[in-house]
């Protein structure tokens, strides 16, 4: 988990402009390291982890309705307003902050955090 102080180190991206995608679509953008999906619903701009951590499929490519993405692979449904799965709320892809500047679109994405595991004896 990022801090909100952590986060307010991080700065906005631009990744788009406006009108670039179109209304009900999808996106998928490099941002650093990472691999976001950029939404457009008609209204305002969200978005998210690109990879379904079902089978990693590009969520950016998934049809958008009503505030939800769903996977093109295998049809696992996720909120872009909180990143949760709609089967299982516990589940979640990474969200993040997006705004509009002139007519650039921008999103801020924190760096990949290295995963920890646990220490010990690796026999058990």
């Amino acid at each position: 988990m990022v801090l909100v102080s952590e986060m307010n180190d991080v700065p906005f991206i631009p990744v788009a402009k406006v009108g670039d995608i179109p209304a009900g679509e999808g996106r998928t953008f490099a941002v650093g390291e990472r691999l976001v999906a950029l939404f457009f619903d008609g209204v305002a701009y969200s978005a998210i982890d690109d990879l379904c951590p079902h089978m990693g499929a590009s969520l950016g490519s998934g049809p958008l309705t009503d505030g939800v993405v769903t996977c093109p692979w295998h049809a696992w449904r996720f909120r872009l307003s909180d990143g949760a799965w709609c089967d299982n709320a516990a589940l979640r892809v990474e969200v993040f902050d997006v705004r509009v500047v002139g007519d650039a679109i921008e999103v801020r994405v924190p760096p990949v955090r290295p995963v920890e595991l646990p220490s010990g004896d690796p026999k058990r």
